[in-house]
């Protein structure tokens, strides 16, 4: 029995992954992948990134799959859709049992039922997927109401939704991905090529305790797992004798949740002689010196230190739970350390003025990251924020055509006021930093100058010409 893993994102179809080129592999498949071997279920994986759909499609005609298992987000949605319709016009592939997983899939199982998947994987899929495998081997090829954390139609065509997945407690038990089943090397060539330095994606933890209005929990949960620090070592050491790669990406949404555990790591890095430069993602209030100090320590030489906003009226509206002073002064408690920091902004969400704006330009400007990213706001379905700005939406498109970024709702100024917001921040902030380098701004830096004086015209020109009903507070 043929068991194939894919996903369906495609560099050579994204334009802005191509000039950032930082791709990373499909960590969540090559777990499942992993586990199923464990459990003497041998499968494939075809690792669409580097690939083309032809090759895809003509693959599974020349080899039909018992079990084509795809993983479905909000990137790769229209293609796995694309997927789902070849799939079912294909005679050679009339026996195939669909199942999709990933984070799209718990919020509209049944729209993707409807394009032609047989189940739908709903949260952490090791177990789920190994039992659907294990029916599938059986000769149950439709029947999957005694799997836990499933949906799928019945004979009849009803929908059924199991009762929901217990999640693995102990995530030591989880083998590390299954990475040979796939071209790492593409993306290590990749990152060497641009960046000059290669890195390798790592997962410690799952879940995130946190509740962030905007933040999607849809397949981990609300929750936090850690594997030790032996496991997580042991895998760096594998990986150290099997690639050759210079930095390790860890993809944590908060790596440093427990400083007990950080500390540990630490140890067990140090008890191995292991260096490994890393960075990852974290938040301020899980920050203080020795935590900072901790993780330069460990190898950290990059730390996101989530922000959102400037504004404190804006954190506390997405439930961040954290103050913005207590960003900036983690953001300057890592430099200090000698670790390079990032931040992330989101600009358009519900009830975000001008003023608060303005406070987000004074906060990266006081705060002074290395790096900052900026995205105007979307409401992924299953969240917070999606429930409230759901009244006020303004675009309806065709489930099948759009996704969640293509969302948008009734704000305080009209769309396009946001991206000449995200042009302005972006280069007030770059101006700033011209301006510490050097008192001179030099003819770049009157091209920043020049294009922030723009940006602002745009907004002005947006926010006066807004009709009465888009502007919903006053600037």
């Amino acid at each position: 029995m043929r068991i194939l893993f894919t996903h369906g994102y495609f560099l050579s179809e994204d334009p802005k992954e191509r000039e950032i080129m930082r791709p990373y592999p499909p960590l969540g498949i090559l777990y499942l992948s992993a586990w199923l071997e464990k459990h003497g279920l041998p499968n494939e994986v075809f690792d669409t990134t580097f690939s083309e759909k032809e090759k895809l499609c003509a693959d599974l005609v020349a080899r039909p799959p018992a079990i084509l298992a795809v993983y479905a987000n909000l990137m790769t949605k229209r293609n796995v859709i694309d997927l789902l319709r070849f799939v079912r016009g294909a005679e050679a592939l009339r026996e195939t049992v669909v199942v999709l997983g990933g984070p799209d899939v718990t919020h509209n199982a049944e729209n993707y039922l409807d394009a032609g998947a047989h189940a739908i994987v709903i949260g952490e899929g090791e177990e789920t997927m190994r039992e659907v495998a294990e029916t599938v081997r059986a000769g149950n090829r439709s029947e999957f109401g005694h799997i836990a954390g499933v949906v799928y139609r019945n004979a009849e065509g009803h929908l059924i939704r199991t009762v929901a997945r217990a999640k693995i407690k102990d995530v030591d038990l989880l083998p590390v991905p299954a990475r040979h089943k796939i071209d790492l090397g593409a993306y290590l060539a990749a990152w060497k090529n641009k960046h000059g330095q290669s890195a390798v994606s790592v997962s410690t933890q799952r879940g995130c305790p946190y509740t962030c209005r905007w933040c999607s929990t849809a397949v981990y949960g609300q929750s936090y797992r850690r594997r030790s620090p032996q496991s997580v070592c042991d895998e760096l050491e594998q990986l150290r004798a099997t690639y050759d790669f210079d930095t390790v990406w860890f993809v944590d949404d908060v790596f440093t949740v427990s400083h007990k555990w950080l500390a540990a790591f630490r140890d067990e890095l140090r008890l191995r002689g292991l260096q490994v430069p890393f960075e990852c993602i974290t938040r301020a209030d899980r920050l203080n010196e020795e935590a900072v100090a901790l993780l330069r320590e460990c190898g950290c030489f990059r730390v996101w230190i989530g922000a959102e906003s400037g504004s404190q009226r804006i954190i506390d509206a997405m439930d961040r739970r954290v103050a913005v002073e207590q960003v900036r002064e983690m953001i300057r408690a890592a430099r200090r350390e000698g670790i390079q920091t990032g931040t992330f902004i989101m600009l358009g969400y519900p009830g975000e003025t001008e003023e608060d704006i303005r406070e987000t330009v004074h906060h990266l400007k006081s705060a002074n990251p290395d790096l900052f990213t900026i995205t105007v706001a979307y409401p992924i379905k299953g969240t917070g924020l999606y429930e409230e700005v759901e009244a006020l939406r303004t675009t309806h498109l065709p489930w099948e055509e759009s996704t969640d970024r293509d969302i948008d709702f009734v704000r305080t100024y009209p769309r396009p006021y946001y991206d000449y917001a995200v042009r302005w921040v972006v280069n007030e902030v770059n101006l700033h930093k011209l301006r510490l380098e050097s008192r001179h701004l030099g003819p770049g830096g009157w091209k920043t100058r020049a294009k922030s004086w723009v940006a602002r015209l745009g907004m002005w020109y947006h926010r006066r010409n807004a009709p009465a009903a888009a502007v919903t507070q006053p600037c």
